[in-house]
């Protein structure tokens, strides 16, 4: 990893949950020395991608960072177009729906909205980073990603989050397999118990996934008749927000598997 990488990938340990680091932090989380990372952070301080504030002098996301986010929203409407989609399929599905893109060999969360149809409900983070192998989102994304971003992801430490974590790489190939051929992916507390989630990708310009829009729901709530409803709006939602923001959705995309083969 080159030097900038090195230096931008700490703006990535930023999250809602973690708004403001202190340089031991961000050493820790890093695994670079001190000095190393205090260099980093002053060129990216001079430059208004951080800032320090408070009297520990901890830094936080800088103002460059909300100019260039205005302006890829401006060219390419991501945000707002990923909200009015949400919107409609949360209001179909009855349940949360998320939208999450990928950001080189990450997947970053990036919206989502809850249904209030139901008083327990699945709960996300926007900027929540996704594992691939172990969400929907993300297995959605692998199974029509190129080789080298497959192939880079499942030769990586595949942590496990819960006992039905997927974690062996030939059996996350057989999985992705099956969920190219389907269209949909599916994951059943991969990452949170009792979480049973599908997914769908969306496509860029080059027809290569850049991210997926998913629907999550209580594992009790998964009837057969919820699942084909979330599939087939899914399918709708994907292909509308992959047209809307630019991308060419493929036309060998397979097609729905018909109601009487499906099986809960």
């Amino acid at each position: 990893m080159g030097t900038v990488s090195k230096a931008l990938s700490l703006l990535g340990f930023f999250g809602h949950t973690r708004s403001a680091i202190g340089l031991s932090d961000f050493a820790r989380l890093s695994g670079m020395n001190k000095a190393t990372v205090y260099r980093m952070l002053s060129e990216l301080q001079a430059q208004g991608f951080v800032e320090q504030v408070g009297g520990d002098r901890a830094y936080r996301l800088g103002p460059e960072v909300l100019r260039l986010a205005a302006l890829r929203e401006l060219a390419t409407p991501m945000l707002a177009v990923s909200r009015e989609v949400l919107q409609r399929l949360c209001d179909a599905t009855g349940e949360t729906a998320h939208v999450s893109i990928v950001q080189g060999t990450r997947l970053n969360a990036l919206a989502h909205t809850y249904a209030t149809r139901h008083a327990t409900r699945v709960m996300m983070d926007d900027a929540e980073v996704l594992p691939f192998h172990a969400t929907a989102s993300g297995l959605a994304v692998l199974a029509f990603a190129p080789e080298a971003l497959r192939s880079e992801v499942l030769a990586a430490p595949l942590p496990r989050f819960t006992p039905k974590t997927v974690t062996e790489p030939e059996r996350l190939a057989d999985l992705l397999r099956g969920f190219r051929a389907r269209g949909i992916s599916e994951s059943v507390s991969g990452l949170e118990a009792d979480v049973h989630a599908h997914a769908a990708p969306v496509f860029g310009a080059g027809e290569a996934p850049i991210g997926a829009i998913a629907v999550a729901a209580p594992v009790s709530r998964m009837t057969p008749a919820q699942k084909r409803i979330i599939e087939a709006e899914l399918r709708r939602a994907a292909r509308d927000l992959t047209l809307r923001t630019g991308g060419f959705w493929p036309a060998d995309y397979p097609q729905p598997i018909p109601a009487e083969e499906m099986t809960s």
